[in-house]
């Protein structure tokens, strides 16, 4: 077979294989492990992210303790919601620090905007993100992360990519996710992650799983790198 034969095939077998990928996508089918992507959380569901259960399901200031987030870090608070995270995270980094706090929901950060006005809070930047980009300025971040987010997400590959590209050297990406190997975890299948599904996706668009943290009641705490 001549060389430019060979370059045709080439493309013809890459245009099928990313046809496939984007498919499968669209069907809301992860192209890689095959995960079924779950429904996102309406601005309706907002009281469900302040239940009084919250804390003692999920032990928010736990995991922000194993991150170890230092005054004045940068940090991004993806799919931040009414922002519950958003508000601890604003504690963390004090004065000198910064959180982005970015939603594809206008209502969602209309609620958050309004919680911060009631609570004096100043080091929190609103951004309207979309459904393929957070919106977060390129290497501006030393953390970013998604609460009970990823598995919503309907374009994970573009979102990873972008959060990539917003992480300052030595910049940490963390997941925390229900775990889907615990069948006792009380939320719905497609709401859950399990590590092997979150490591074989996330790496894939350029991230090391660093650590896996289980001081959670229900979640795991993924901790990815990016990959130099």
């Amino acid at each position: 077979m001549r060389p430019r034969s060979n370059a045709l095939l080439a493309a013809a077998l890459l245009a099928v294989v990313l046809g496939a990928g984007l498919a499968a996508q669209a069907a809301g089918i992860h192209p890689i492990s095959g995960r079924r992507f779950a429904p996102v959380m309406g601005f309706q569901g907002a009281p469900w992210l302040e239940r009084n259960e919250r804390e003692e399901e999920e032990a928010p200031d736990v995991a922000l303790n194993v991150l170890k987030i230092s005054k004045g870090a940068s940090v991004a608070d993806i799919g931040a919601g009414s922002g519950y995270i958003t508000v601890r995270l604003a504690a963390r980094v004090g004065p000198t620090g910064r959180v982005f706090a970015t939603d594809v929901q206008p209502q969602m950060l209309n609620i958050l905007a309004r919680r911060l006005d009631n609570g004096k809070i100043t080091n929190v930047t609103l951004i309207q993100g979309t459904l393929d980009d957070p919106k977060l300025p390129p290497a501006s971040v030393d953390l970013a992360l998604m609460v009970d987010v990823y598995h919503e997400l309907s374009q994970p590959q573009a979102v990873l990519r972008r959060v990539r590209e917003s992480l300052k050297p030595g910049g940490r990406l963390v997941l925390l996710e229900y775990r889907k190997e615990d069948p006792t975890v009380p939320i719905k299948p497609e709401h859950k992650m399990s590590v092997v599904d979150a490591k074989l996706e996330v790496e894939a668009e350029g991230f090391t799983l660093s650590k896996v943290d289980e001081a959670l009641p229900r979640q795991h705490i993924l901790i990815f790198v990016a990959t130099p």
